[in-house]
């Protein structure tokens, strides 16, 4: 009998050197799309899907990023007396019960199966998930809704994946392909960041998984991989090879890299046209923005 996905690891080690200055003294984590934290999408699209324990593998000078998801009675007295009730909901969503959240360090930035491997006390026996919360995924459902309803269906494990132009695969883990039947790939290998020319496909696997306890022996096992780190994807091969089945799941929703200073940008836009109380000034501004480039050329 399948287990349900109950937990969801949440690598936010990094340092965040792509967006300094501003990550000098806050965690990249707790920058805003419009005026919600990039953690606080992944958090949400974690509850979606049913996720009820949550991990983060941190690392010094996260502190901002735990006290995020703390309860703040000072300011929720204060928007009470107010009579703020709408925002109040706002700010108790943000809100974590005791035991729901625990965090572990990683010492040393070793790569994504190392930060994961991290957490592996706090799994035991049971399937989890894994969110990178740079991978922001704008969707009607949920991307990892999608993925734990169809791991109901076929079990193993599971990452999300998108086409990407042939001239980016290198940027991503490109997945070998045996056989798709619509949303669901099944693979019969994975490539980390291959050479220009060597992508088996151009379906490459972005920031959501679902996975089984036994990825920590393989990741106990393998050598540094691509960019000298240790490699998730590496991890996740090994067990395509000892015949464990894996399949890429194709989303339904638009995916902005919020890694890349272009991308948040992006999401920002995208997020901000999404809300009815934005849409209409910033359509406003954009459009004549445009104009004044049109006619500058």
């Amino acid at each position: 009998m399948k287990r349900e996905v109950t937990k969801a690891i949440f690598p936010v080690a990094g340092l965040g050197t792509r967006f300094l200055p501003a990550t000098k003294s806050i965690p990249k984590e707790i920058m805003t799309l419009v005026d919600r934290p990039l953690i606080q999408y992944a958090i949400d699209e974690a509850r979606e899907a049913g996720i009820t324990e949550f991990i983060f593998v941190t690392s010094r000078g996260k502190g901002a990023l735990e006290d995020y998801f703390d309860h703040s009675p000072q300011l929720e007295s204060e928007l009470h007396k107010k009579g703020k009730a709408e925002l109040l909901k706002i700010l108790k969503n943000t809100n974590m019960d005791s035991g729901a959240i625990a965090y572990i360090r990683q010492y040393k930035a070793l790569g994504l199966g190392h930060a994961v491997w991290c957490a592996r006390r706090l799994i035991g026996d049971e399937p989890f998930a894994v969110i990178l919360p740079d991978d922001v995924i704008s969707s009607e459902k949920s991307c990892l809704k999608q993925m734990v309803q169809a791991y109901n269906d076929v079990g193993g494990l599971m990452v999300a994946a998108m086409e990407v132009p042939q001239d980016k695969t290198s940027s991503y883990g490109i997945l070998n392909v045996a056989q798709q039947q619509k949303n669901l790939i099944a693979i019969n290998g994975m490539i980390e960041k291959p050479a220009q020319g060597d992508a088996p496909s151009n379906l490459a696997v972005i920031g959501r998984y679902i996975l089984t306890p036994n990825i920590f022996t393989h990741i106990e096992k393998q050598n540094f991989g691509a960019g000298g780190e240790i490699q998730l994807t590496d991890a996740i091969a090994n067990e395509i090879d000892i015949g464990h089945a894996v399949n890429g799941f194709l989303f339904e929703g638009q995916r902005f890299d919020c890694g890349t200073k272009a991308g948040f940008l992006q999401a920002t836009i995208s997020f901000a046209l999404a809300r009815e109380d934005l849409r209409d000034e910033l359509t406003d501004y954009l459009n004549k923005l445009v104009s004044v480039i049109n006619v500058a050329q």
